[in-house]
């Protein structure tokens, strides 16, 4: 990570603007490679109300510093900008100055596409539920699938237990391992490639040191934010009582589509959710999770990921035993044919790659 210059890259399109920040590709004329570059988001900019973005910028940029070194599975920053005006590169008359990062761009889908795609009719959807939430199908090993076997490999494990949960899990023992938490891990913050069942997150914005207040991001007299702030996010968006569906239709819509807003309410909401319809194998093991992180009692994220993998091995056996396996799997597989729609080629996905280790 250093201090670069835009002269060094040509800007390329859009793809993608959030309420913080908006995202580029960019050509490294150096290198040839594709990358992406960050600003905060223009309309924000114009109005002077970017300080905020700012700082996230510089706090997310000494965290890297910190880390001291690649992490699996999260998109590193390879360089940032001094703070100025970049109207020659954005194309744009704002002038005003601000820091533009520039990160290494992710291959695969986003677990969860953009709104304005939902919008158009777009099943964003899809990602999240194929791979996070019902992993029913699983790609068969290849050379000559997008990756050697030591990708495979380090994506971890018997895939029936739910890989994305694990290298989420791996990513945030590593920031831990440095003294920082990360949170806002939502799907659209998430790639995911299926033929090797890699995750790349793309947004460490939420990274805060542990067991210190983040005045910016916490009430008068709340609770820090700490590790059950993440168990949290891991049941809100990573974990359902519904059976994989009989249909394509249900893996169109997204899962736990509402950030996490109040830690106690959340927990309540999830706990009512989990007793209206898990079956008794399952709602045991999700009643020992929602209620420890409730309670604040995990000492440990090892602790944490015994209990989360208890629950998803529960999740797992019961998704074995399902009288409709062959339906549910015929579904999945045509829900997976959807990402072949021409909204997935703007990402560094190919279908044809991707999808052959599953047989399509």
């Amino acid at each position: 990570m250093e201090l670069i210059s835009l002269a060094r890259y040509q800007a390329g399109a859009r793809i993608g603007t959030g309420a913080d920040y908006e995202v580029r590709t960019a050509l490294d004329l150096e290198t040839g490679a594709t990358v992406v570059v960050k600003r905060p988001a223009p309309q924000m900019i114009k109005l002077k109300q970017h300080l905020s973005t700012e700082a996230r910028t510089d706090r997310m940029i000494q965290a890297w510093r910190d880390v001291g070194r690649p992490l699996p599975g999260v998109s590193p920053i390879l360089g940032y900008t001094e703070i100025e005006a970049h109207d020659e590169f954005f194309g744009d008359g704002l002038g005003v100055e601000y820091r533009v990062t520039v990160e290494h761009r992710a291959k695969g889908i986003p677990l969860l596409g953009d709104h304005m795609a939902r919008i158009t009719g777009v099943p964003v959807g899809v990602g999240q539920n194929l791979f996070a939430l019902h992993p029913l199908v699983h790609p068969k090993p290849s050379d000559d699938v997008n990756g050697d076997q030591a990708d495979r490999d380090q994506a971890g494990g018997d895939p029936e237990y739910f890989p994305i949960q694990r290298q989420l899990l791996d990513v945030q023992q590593g920031f831990f391992e440095a003294g920082y938490l990360l949170l806002d891990l939502r799907p659209q913050n998430i790639f995911y490639q299926p033929a090797t069942q890699r995750i790349t997150i793309i947004d460490c914005g939420a990274l805060e040191p542990l067991e210190t207040p983040n005045q910016e991001r916490q009430r008068p007299g709340s609770v820090p934010h700490d590790l059950h702030d993440f168990c949290l996010e891991m049941l809100k968006f990573y974990a359902t009582l519904e059976e994989p569906p009989a249909e394509a239709a249900g893996y169109k819509d997204p899962h736990g589509l509402r950030p996490v807003v109040r830690f106690d309410q959340e927990l309540d909401e999830l706990e009512q959710y989990f007793r209206t319809g898990a079956d008794d194998r399952c709602l045991a093991a999700a009643m020992k999770v929602i209620g420890k992180v409730k309670n604040r009692a995990y000492a440990s994220l090892g602790s944490f990921r015994d209990d989360l993998n208890a629950y998803l091995e529960a999740v797992a056996g019961r998704n074995r035993a399902l009288s409709n396996r062959d339906q549910t799997e015929q579904a999945w597989t045509e829900a997976l044919g959807w990402l072949r729609a021409d909204y997935w080629k703007r990402f560094l996905f190919d279908a044809d790659i991707e999808l052959a280790a599953f047989g399509q």
